[in-house]
């Protein structure tokens, strides 16, 4: 599948996790997760320290999401992203997009092996939806 056919797939359903996300307005965790929300699509922030990111409830972890998500954005370090594609793969998570500066070589190809839809090494998320700060 072509980067444009791997985003349209992506961008296809409505409930995603944002791991990384965070409360900090300027960091990019924060950023993605209004994104989504700016587009109409319901995004539930992801944090092991967390209680709540812009007044929605913080998962801890994937194992801890209240409903079933489409997919999952990931805005960590690139060895936490190692961890969450394995998390993922175990929870049936099936869609991850990795934010420019979370992917690592491993992780992609750790994903891949594992059959997951993988974005990574292109275009952000903000870009795509088109994020207004």
């Amino acid at each position: 599948m072509d980067s444009k056919a791997l985003i349209d797939d992506f961008l296809s359903g409505q409930a995603y996790a944002v791991v990384g996300a965070s409360s900090n307005r300027e960091k990019y965790g924060n950023k993605v997760l209004r994104c989504y929300v700016q587009n109409g699509r319901r995004a539930i922030p992801v944090h092991p320290k967390e209680t709540q990111v812009e007044g929605i409830d913080c998962a801890a972890d994937l194992s801890s999401l209240p409903e079933e998500v489409h997919g999952i954005s990931i805005i960590t370090p690139p060895a936490v992203t190692e961890q969450i594609v394995e998390e993922a793969a175990k929870l049936g998570i099936k869609r991850l997009w990795m934010q420019p500066g979370a992917e690592s070589d491993t992780a992609v190809a750790r994903a891949k092996e594992l059959g997951l839809s993988v974005i990574a090494g292109g275009p952000c998320l903000l870009v795509a939806l088109g994020f207004k700060a």
